[in-house]
C-alpha cells in the first residue's frame, strides 16, 4: 500500500513539471522512561509517520510533507512541493542539478536476538533502579546528590522510492540507556557525570553494556577524582587523551567541517563554518596517524544505514587519511557542485524533514599500541579519560576540552588523579601531535544536530586512546 501511495506522488510530479521526484514514508515508534533518584518520573509512547515529497522543477528543489497516508493528503504535499520550486526557480542563480549515482534497490532490517517487546516496562524500569542503587552504595565520603537515567527505544521504517530508480526498504531498531549524576563534598565541592550507552539493534545490548554495574565503577573512580584529585602540571608535557574525547574531537574537527554544504556556505547561517574550503582536497592537516572515517555500515552502530534517504548506498568514507583532508561528506547536490559523486551522506531526521548531508559513525583508526605501551614512553604527563565540558570555534578549528576522569602519569604509570586540566587545541596542532594510536576502537552514542528547522539524527563518534607529545595543560581556576 505504501510503495502504491509513493508511486503515485512520483507520477503525479512529473506530471506537473518536475524533473526529479523523490517521495518517503518514514515512521518512528518510540518508547522512552526517565527516573530521578530510582522513582519513575517520566513514561512515554509515540509514533510518528508520514511522507516526504521532494522535487526539482526547473533548477530548484521544493519540499513538502504530509502526516496522513490518504491519497488526497498526499496529493496535495506533492502540488505544495512543486509550487514551491516554481516559486524558487525565478530566484536561482545556478540552477540545482543531482549528480548521477547508483541507485538502491534492496530490502535490509537489523535483526534482533532479544526483541523491545520480550521485557516488559517493570523490567527496563528495574535497570534504572538498580543503577541508582548501586551508585548511591559506590561511594564513601561523597554523597550522591542526585542520579537521574532513562531508557529508549525506537523502531525507524522508512520506504524510499525516486523517479532515478531508487526503491529502498529499511528497518533499524535502536536501543539507547544513559545516566547523569552529581556527586557532593562539603569541602572539595561537586562534580557531575553524563554517560549513554546506544547501538542498533534489540535488548541483548542491554547484557554487554551493564550499565547499572559501569555506572557504579565509575561513580566509585571519580569520588577520588573529587577527593584527592591534584592540579596538572604546568608547561608543555606529552597528553594521552582517551577515546571518549577522541571521538568527540574527530565529530567536531573532522565530521562537522567536512560536510560539503558547509564547506560550500550553505550552512553558515544555519549550523556555522568551516576550515575547509572549496579546493583544499590533498592540503595536509595532521601527522600520519590522523585518519578520521565515517562509515554507516558497521554493524550495530547507532548510526547505521546501508542506503542514505536519496537511495545511493552507503560505504565508509575516508575523511582525512594519513594527515591529509581526503574527500568531503556529499548528497548528490553537492557532489554536482564539487564535480563528483555523493558518497549517501543524505539523512533526514523524519517524514517532516528534508534529506540533508550529515554523519553517520565517524572515527579516529585505531593503530597497534597497547594501553600500556601508550604509557610507558611517558615520564610526566596525564592522562584524559573523559571529559566535563567542551567548545570549538565557528570555523572548528580552535578548540577547549575540560577533563573530568583524569590522572596523572608519572615514569609510564597512573599514580594520582587530576582535577580539571583543560586541552586546548587547534584542530591542525591535535592532528599534528599524535604519535601513537592505542589499538582499542570504542564508541560513544550521541544525537547530532543540524539545520533550519532543525533536525537531530543517532551517530556514533569514537576512536582509540591517543598519545600527543609537548602539549601545553591549562586548568580551571
Amino acid at each position: 500500500m505504501q510503495e502504491d501511495l509513493l508511486q503515485k506522488c512520483l507520477d503525479l510530479a512529473l506530471r506537473l513539471g518536475a524533473s526529479y521526484s523523490e517521495a518517503r514514508y518514514h515512521r518512528h515508534i518510540q518508547t522512552s522512561i526517565f527516573t530521578r533518584n530510582g522513582e519513575m518520573v517520566g513514561y512515554g509512547e509515540a509514533l510518528k509517520e508520514g511522507v516526504g515529497i521532494r522535487v526539482i522543477v526547473d533548477g530548484a528543489l521544493g519540499f513538502s510533507a504530509t502526516n496522513s497516508l490518504d491519497w488526497s493528503s498526499a496529493e496535495e504535499a506533492v502540488k505544495r512541493a512543486v509550487k514551491l520550486a516554481k516559486a524558487h526557480s525565478k530566484l536561482m542563480k545556478n540552477p540545482i542539478k543531482f549528480a548521477d549515482a547508483r541507485m538502491g534497490r534492496a530490502k535490509y532490517e537489523v535483526a534482533c536476538s532479544k526483541p523491545f517487546d520480550s521485557l516488559d516496562i517493570e523490567g527496563k524500569h528495574s535497570i534504572l533502579v538498580e543503577t541508582w542503587d548501586r551508585v548511591k552504595g559506590s561511594v564513601k565520603d561523597a554523597k550522591v546528590m542526585t542520579l537521574t537515567a532513562r531508557y529508549g527505544e525506537e523502531i525507524e521504517e522508512k520506504t524510499l522510492i525516486n523517479s532515478d530508480g531508487a526503491y529502498v526498504v529499511s528497518r533499524i531498531p535502536r536501543l539507547s540507556v544513559g545516566y547523569n549524576f552529581v556527586l557532593l563534598h562539603p569541602q572539595k565541592g561537586t562534580l557531575q557525570r553524563s554517560r549513554a550507552f546506544g547501538g542498533s539493534g534489540g535488548l541483548e545490548q542491554l547484557d554487554a553494556w551493564r550499565m547499572p554495574e559501569k555506572a557504579a565503577e565509575e561513580a566509585e573512580r571519580l569520588e577520588r577524582v573529587l577527593l584527592e584529585g591534584v592540579e596538572p602540571p604546568k608547561g608543555p608535557i606529552d597528553v594521552i587523551v582517551g577515546s571518549e574525547i577522541v571521538g568527540l574531537i574527530v565529530h567536531e574537527s573532522c565530521g562537522h567541517p567536512s560536510e560539503a554544504d558547509r564547506i560550500w556556505g550553505r550552512e553558515a547561517a544555519q549550523a556555522g563554518m568551516s576550515f575547509i574550503k572549496p579546493g583544499m582536497l590533498g592540503q595536509r592537516i595532521g601527522g600520519k596517524y590522523a585518519t578520521v572515517i565515517d562509515d554507516p555500515t558497521i554493524p550495530g552502530s547507532y548510526g547505521f544505514y546501508l542506503y542514505d534517504d536519496e537511495g545511493v548506498p552507503a560505504r565508509a568514507r575516508y575523511l582525512y587519511k594519513e594527515g591529509m583532508i581526503n574527500e568531503h561528506l556529499h548528497n548528490r547536490w553537492t557532489a554536482s557542485v564539487f564535480g563528483t559523486t555523493s558518497n549517501a551522506a543524505a539523512r533526514a531526521m523524519d517524514h517532516n524533514s528534508e534529506p540533508i548531508i550529515r554523519m553517520a559513525n565517524t572515527y579516529l583508526a585505531p593503530g597497534d599500541y597497547t594501553f600500556e605501551e601508550l604509557l610507558e614512553e611517558v615520564k610526566l604527563g596525564v592522562y584524559m579519560g573523559s571529559y566535563m565540558e567542551w567548545n570549538i570555534d565557528d570555523i572548528r578549528w580552535g578548540q577547549r576540552y575540560v577533563g573530568l576522569e583524569c590522572y596523572l602519569v608519572e615514569n609510564g604509570n597512573l599514580t594520582k588523579p587530576v582535577r580539571n586540566p583543560v586541552l586546548e587545541v587547534t584542530t591542525k596542532s591535535f592532528y599534528s601531535s599524535i604519535d601513537a594510536a592505542g589499538k582499542e576502537l570504542r564508541f560513544e552514542p550521541g544525537t547530532c544536530g543540524k539545520g533550519e528547522p532543525s533536525q537531530g539524527v543517532p551517530v556514533w563518534f569514537g576512536g582509540p586512546d591517543v598519545r600527543l607529545r609537548g602539549i601545553p595543560l591549562g586548568v580551571v581556576g
